[in-house]
């Protein structure tokens, strides 16, 4: 299959490594000097075993160059998808899959969701309804990623833990192409991760401190735990049956260990931060359901502020030793 990563970052370019040693011809689109270093060394991935696994992809930054694709990844991070969104059709052949692999409330979560809330735009992650205008929502096929990576240099990902996706269409419904998709890819579920994600990574990006830190350090924990009870309760008014429990996912969380989430690391890095994906979107939907927020609005406004600051400053923050 022809497939395409649009955003070959950690998670991106894990997936095409990995679709690229299972025999896919992969197209990666990158910038800067992650473009440059694929060109010129493929694209490396590093597993949690320390074994090596390196892909000889197309790389290119110019969507427009690559014609029409089978399935085409949306690998970058959700406040990053409007800026290419008018691009993508440029890759749409007549049953070319969309598949997004970003965290958090996806754009399309109200899209066949059934409800009462049928058709409601998410306005933090579709501002002004820009990547539902260019992206047919009747190609999308919805995925969770679950391993955790880093970029450890141009062109090299680190893979930390976890193999599993989520894939499914929309409405739930069991298709000929979602079954094709789930043969190049595996499972997952958008709440339980963004569960864990609406909590450790901002409370991460404001104290510097680690998954197994934020669990083990009982304040920090039961903050985590109270955000993660009012994400569920929005959740549940939505329809979704959590079967994990709290202490489980919190459990989960502590077992990675001394893993900073991508939140931190794009802090330290001093790079936008994916707090709308991650947080406010759970804050939108408390309001669409009137249900509270109020421990995941105050640490929304915390590292709000926290991001505007690094912004303006141009700067990084990072606690050296």
């Amino acid at each position: 299959m022809k497939i395409c990563v649009v955003g070959a970052g950690a998670i991106g370019g894990y997936l095409a490594v990995k679709l690229a040693e299972s025999g896919h011809e992969v197209s990666v689109i990158l910038r800067g000097p992650n473009l440059a270093a694929v060109r010129a060394h493929g694209l490396k991935l590093v597993m949690e075993d320390g074994s090596e696994h390196l892909a000889q992809v197309h790389a290119t930054d110019r969507i427009a160059d690559l014609g029409r694709q089978d399935i085409v990844i949306l690998g970058m991070k959700a406040h990053q998808v409007a800026a290419v969104a008018a691009d993508i059709p440029a890759l749409l052949g007549p049953e070319t899959m969309i598949v997004t692999a970003q965290n958090g409330v996806p754009w399309w979560y109200f899209h066949k969701h059934g409800g009462s809330f049928e058709g409601r735009r998410v306005e933090a992650v579709d501002p002004g309804g820009v990547v539902s205008s260019h992206l047919d929502v009747e190609r999308v096929i919805g995925t969770i990623v679950y391993p955790a990576c880093e970029m450890a240099a141009p062109g090299v990902i680190r893979h930390i833990e976890g193999n599993r996706f989520t894939l499914g269409e929309l409405d739930g419904a069991d298709t000929p192409r979602i079954r094709l998709l789930a043969d190049t890819l595996r499972q997952a579920e958008i709440w339980i991760k963004l569960w864990g994600n609406l909590s450790f990574n901002p409370i991460s990006a404001l104290t510097h401190a680690t998954l197994v830190d934020i669990c083990e350090f009982g304040p920090s924990r039961e903050l985590a735990a109270r955000m993660m009870q009012e994400g569920q309760q929005v959740g549940e008014k939505l329809g979704v049956n959590f079967k994990v429990s709290l202490d489980k996912r919190i459990a989960g969380a502590a077992a990675v260990g001394k893993h900073k989430t991508s939140m931190l690391q794009d802090i330290e890095a001093g790079r936008p931060i994916e707090l709308e994906a991650l947080v406010g979107t759970v804050i939108e939907m408390g309001r669409i359901t009137d249900t509270p927020t109020p421990h995941i609005e105050a640490v929304y406004a915390l590292a709000a502020l926290l991001a505007k600051t690094v912004g303006e400053q141009k700067g990084k923050l990072r606690i050296a030793s």
